[in-house]
């Protein structure tokens, strides 16, 4: 009996019949909820292209795109910053001293339990008020707040991840690595992490684009990225006599997704591309067998010259 058998049983055919039929009720509905949503849209002229005509100009596209650089901006220094932090929690957190295990866990506790808008908040506050002696101009307490909150938060999940990782490798790898005099600092980089970042990629990748996503609570401190710049636009220009904040709204959140699907495509490439990697020794086909004695002869019969050679010598 496989292992997927016991942690899942295979519906039978009454079974699959219902879940047929729950699949084209969930389908249906969705189907009839969104047609709901276009037609009360369609209805007050939300889809009237004079509305969506303000997206023509240069100074709105300019808008979004700045926001759009400023989303990236801080994402690209918060995951990286994370995924270093991760890393540094997760091999403390596993350390044999026990004050440095209880000061991983205890920091990654409480950055996991606050809400990360609380703690961005808390942190825009503490720069606001000491930029002067931090040397920060008007706008970086703003940008810094934001990156050290996704920081700390995001580094603390991926810290857990990595753990998850690094406990999933075969205990005999870590003991072979021993036998062969690794150091732990050793086994710790070339054994176990590479394994756990490997093993945990779709997990680590699935957190990253939270950390993009959640960019968007900048807006609550006044940073200018994407969705803060969007509603201020929104709240700035008028069609008809009123603010075109369903068209913004639709941009916004198709621009958010598309940065989603473009992040979660390069992690598929980058999945893909290590599983085609060739690590360890090929299995040799039973139609090579014939050639595969051959070469072992080959290479048995070079060790016996070098052998017979430093003899000599």
């Amino acid at each position: 009996m496989s292992g997927a058998s016991v942690l899942y049983d295979v519906p039978g055919p009454k079974a699959k019949v219902r879940n047929r039929i729950y699949s084209v009720l969930g389908a249906l509905a969705v189907l009839a909820l969104i047609g709901f949503v276009v037609l009360r849209l369609s209805a007050n002229g939300d889809f009237d292209p004079a509305r969506w005509d303000i997206f023509n100009y240069a100074g709105v596209r300019n808008s979004i795109r700045d926001g759009v650089l400023a989303t990236l901006q801080v994402f690209a220094i918060a995951a990286v910053l994370s995924l270093a932090l991760g890393v540094l929690l997760a091999v403390a957190r596993l350390s044999d001293h026990r004050p440095v295990r209880w000061l991983a866990t205890g920091f990654i506790e409480l950055f996991r339990s606050i809400p990360l808008l609380i703690t961005i908040y808390a942190i825009w506050v503490l720069l606001l008020n000491n930029r002067t002696e931090l040397g920060l101009s008007d706008n970086q307490p703003q940008f810094w707040a934001l990156v050290i909150g996704l920081t700390v938060y995001n580094g603390s999940v991926q810290a857990e991840v990595l753990r998850a990782g690094i406990l999933s490798v075969p205990k005999g790898q870590r003991e072979a690595a021993y036998a062969l005099g690794m150091r732990k600092t050793q086994v710790m980089t070339t054994v176990l992490i590479p394994q756990a970042v490997r093993a945990m990629l779709p997990t680590i990748i699935s957190q990253l684009v939270v950390t993009l996503k959640d960019t968007s609570l900048g807006y609550i401190i006044t940073y200018e990225e994407l969705l803060y710049s969007t509603r201020l636009l929104a709240g700035n220009t008028t069609v008809g006599g009123e603010n075109p904040y369903v068209q913004v709204i639709i941009v916004t959140g198709a621009i958010y997704i598309a940065m989603c699907l473009a992040l979660s495509a390069l992690a598929n490439w980058i999945e893909r591309r290590g599983r085609r990697a060739k690590t360890g020794i090929g299995v040799v086909e039973a139609g090579d067998m014939g050639n595969a004695g051959a070469l072992t002869a080959a290479v048995a019969a070079d060790a016996a010259a070098d052998t017979a050679a430093d003899t000599a010598n």
